[in-house]
Parts: structure tokens; sequence; C-alpha cells
């Protein structure tokens, strides 16, 4: 059976489609240890390429990478009481160093010795802003020494009961800013230039458009004094938050007494942001374009962004085809296109096909006998459509080509956006929207957290954020699509992962 048949059409069980998916393009794996996933070569490709993308734009505004302790004193969470809470259930510890063996066999063979306690537990990084600050204190003295603006590439554990690959693990990879400021307006500039560079590689790198917007109180990141997001609707109508950028505000440099003298001699707290992306944008990508025959990658983060794929019948043919073919993938690989010509020897074209149609290659170029003679290949789109390329052109043919499907996934996925999101929304309609197809829902909300919860009660949608200027609505709304009381703002509502 072609591996397209083996894929659970996304009407029939978008879930199951979700997993068969990444099965088949063989980009992670469940892992024996309950919750954590193994990402495989495919995935960990593409998840290089944001790194490199995201890592250029940050050091291109002057961010330094760095790196701290996977293990934080207990004691420091328990330093900002709402960032404590906001992770007190989700943290693993490490209560002692070392084991010890009983004699027994089995499982019983080894223990825990008691003996080896630590006299404070370790709290396995859930996020860094408690370590780090308490470096960041010994660090600023001076108004001279801002503002510092570090960058961790880590993974991180946060203990997770319902798990989905690249959406939701126990362990996951990620990157984490952490920037430290003299005053609260430069912090705010801070966190909304992280947004737009979010925003940026998102829609230009993984063609997956966005909205951006601030969180509600209800919604912001503990211990933050805003957090802004950037959240993209997938195709079964539920939002996917992708990123998030938070002004702390002064309350981890007054936890962790981070102070530095003014230039008037004074003394005062530093003012922090903090903000990240994770392994989770892989599922974005996934789950915003592939369809029932397997993944779609857009070029720009595809780890292979040209399939070669030779066609023969004879010896002879296979002599000249197979040459061509190396050929052909040399002249791309020298204009720094990520290609790959498939010599494999007892594996017919079609199954060729298929496997690199599951695996989301953006552009496939079969080249036969008929083809060599007429100087060309016939380049087949992941996206649809076949044509021919002449080889005297290939590089610029190949280049305009993956342009081409790169702008087309991101229009496809605004298109579908906007298709899929209701502006100036009564209650009775908000209902009837997300007990069927969902999608954003554009409403008056008076602020309250009363409705919040209400709303998320009875029909599992939140506010995604309260959107950016350019992403509301030409007429602000008058009242709450909830209560009836005056609104005070627009609101985005969905059901969300």
């Amino acid at each position: 059976m072609a591996q397209a048949q083996r894929i659970t059409p996304r009407a029939q069980d978008f879930s199951a489609w979700y997993n068969d998916v990444i099965m088949q393009a063989e980009l992670a794996d469940y892992s024996p240890v309950r919750g954590c996933m193994v990402i495989r070569p495919n995935g960990y490709g593409i998840w290089e390429l944001m790194q490199r993308a995201l890592d250029d734009r940050f050091r291109a505004t002057g961010h330094r990478n760095a790196y701290f302790p996977l293990f934080i004193p207990q004691s420091f969470l328990a330093k900002e009481a709402e960032h404590v809470e906001g992770f007190a259930k989700q943290v693993a510890l490490v209560t002692h160093t070392r084991l010890r063996a009983t004699g027994k066999e089995g499982a019983a063979a080894i223990a825990v010795d008691p003996t080896s306690e630590l006299e404070e537990p370790l709290v396995v990084r859930p996020t860094s802003e408690t370590i780090i600050y308490a470096m960041f204190a010994k660090w600023i003295h001076s108004y001279r020494d801002l503002p510092l603006l570090l960058n961790q590439w880590a993974n991180v554990v946060r203990w997770e009961m319902r798990t989905r690959l690249f959406l939701r693990t126990t362990e996951f990879l990620w990157q984490e800013g952490h920037t430290a400021h003299a005053d609260h307006d430069e912090a705010e500039r801070e966190a909304r230039l992280i947004l737009g560079i979010y925003r940026a590689f998102a829609e230009e790198w993984m063609a997956m458009p966005v909205l951006t917007g601030v969180k509600t109180e209800r919604e912001r990141f503990a211990g933050a004094l805003r957090t802004y997001a950037i959240e993209a609707l997938m195709q079964d109508n539920k939002a996917l938050q992708a990123g998030t950028s938070h002004n702390l505000g002064q309350n981890f440099a007054r936890a962790f007494g981070v102070q530095y003298q003014t230039a008037g001699g004074g003394l005062e707290h530093v003012w922090s942001t903090s903000w990240g992306v994770s392994t989770r944008l892989v599922g974005g990508l996934i789950m915003t374009h592939s369809d029932d025959h397997g993944l779609i990658a857009p070029p720009r983060l595809a780890p292979v962004q040209v399939a070669v794929v030779p066609i023969w019948k004879s010896d002879a043919e296979w002599a000249q085809v197979s040459e061509v073919a190396t050929r052909i993938a040399a002249d791309l690989a020298a204009a720094d296109v990520r290609v790959e010509a498939d010599l494999r020897d007892g594996m017919k074209p079609g199954a060729k096909y298929f496997e690199w149609e599951a695996r989301g290659v953006p552009l496939r170029l079969e080249v036969g006998p008929r083809d060599v003679a007429a100087g060309q290949v016939v380049a087949a789109r992941r996206t649809g459509g076949k044509a021919p390329l002449a080889m005297a052109d290939l590089v610029d043919g190949v280049r305009l080509a993956l342009d081409e499907i790169q702008a087309g996934l991101l229009r496809a996925a605004l298109d579908r956006r906007e298709r899929n999101s209701l502006r100036g929304v009564t209650r009775e309609r908000m209902v009837e929207f997300f007990k069927g197809p969902g999608g954003f829902a554009y409403a008056g909300f008076c602020g309250s957290a009363r409705c919040e919860d209400q709303i998320k009660g009875e029909l599992g949608a939140t506010v995604r954020v309260l959107p950016d200027p350019e992403f509301r609505s030409p007429e602000a709304p008058r009242t709450c699509v909830w209560c009836g009381e005056p609104s005070v703002t627009e609101a985005v509502w969905a059901q969300a992962y």
C-alpha cells in the first residue's frame, strides 16, 4: 500500500492524521520515557533551520547566546510568589544523588540511597528566570552594564499529564531570551521588538500567518507585567500560541536584588524581559500546511528542498540518467539549494515519489531518457502541479519554483484563516460558532475574569490576544459579547492547543 493511503484523512480524525503525518515523515517517535519524544533527523533538521534563522535575527539585534544550569535550587522559585504558583504543579525535582545495589533481582536490583538526600531539592529547569536573575545580580552594577541582552538554547521540563508530539511534551527544546534594562520604556520596546521578530519568522519562514497582541491578566505569564503573543490558526480551526514575549517589569529584579547605580548616583532595580519559542513550532508547521498525503514543508525550512529522481528501464538508461541526476544535484547544491539525488536501486520511481511526498519535500525533479534528450526535467511541486524545466536555466527555475511555493503556502494559510474568522459576533452566534466549526471570533470584551471563565467553561474558548491595532475590526465593539456590559476592548477568542 502506498504511504499516502496509510494516513488518516484530516476530516475523519485530525488528531490521528497529525500523528500519522509525523510518523510517515519520520519527524519524531514516542520515547520509552512517558511524556517524552525522540526527535528524529528529519524533524531535527527542521528545528535546526528554525534555530539558524532565529539566531541570526537575535544576533542582528544585539543579543548574545549563553548557557545556564539545568538544575535550579528550589528556594529560587519561592522568591517570586506568582511565578512559583504558576509552575508548582509542573516541576520535576531531584532529591537524591545516587542509587545503591539491593542484591535483589529485576527492577528491585537498585534503589535510591537514602543517605544521598540533598539538603535542598533541585528543580529541573521549567524556565530559567530565577537562576538567570541570580546571576544578573552578580553581573549588573552600573547603568554602563545595561542593557544586558542574552539568549539561551536549551531543553526544559514541565511535567505534563496529557502529551502530544511537538505540541506538549514533558521535555522540549526551546530558546529563552532574558534581558535587563534601565527603565520601563526600554524593556517595553524590547518585548515588542522580539514579538516583531517572532511574527516575521512565522510568516516569512514558516509561511504561517499570525495575529499579535497582548494577553489578558488571566492568560499572562506568571510573574510578568504584560505578555505579548503570536497566535496562529491551524487547519482544524484551533489556535496555537506560537511564541510569547514578556515585559517582566521589576518583579524578578526585586526578588533577586538586581540593582544598578544610575548616572546620577542613585540605585534602581532593572526592568527585564523574557521571551521564547519552542519545538512546538514544528507542530504548528505540520498543522498549518500538510495534507492527507503527508507533510508539506515550506521551502525555507525544508531540510531537503529538492529531490532528483531518475527514471530508467535498462542499464544503459540508468547510466545516462543517473549521471545527469548527479550533475543536477551538484549544480543545485553549489547554488545553496538543499538537494538529494535519489539513486537507490531496487526501488521503483513511484515508491520514491510517495516517500518524498510524505516527507514534505517541496520540489521533485524527475529525469528520464526522454527528458535528457529534450534538455529538460519534469518539476513536480508538493503543493500540486507538474511542469517541464529547461536544464539550461535549471538553477533559476528551481529558485523561482521554491519562492512561488513559499509564497503560495502563506497565501493559502492566510486565506484559510480569514475564511474562518468572524467579527462583531453576538453571544448567540459565538455559541453556535464554537459548538460548530470554530476559528477566530472577534468580539467585545468587558475585561472581566468572570466572563473569561464562563466562556471557557461553556465553549472551551479562551482569549487568545487583545489584538494589536492592525488586526482590530474597523468598528470597535461597544458591548461585551457575553454579559452585555460596556466593552473596554476587542478580544480574539478561540479554542486552542
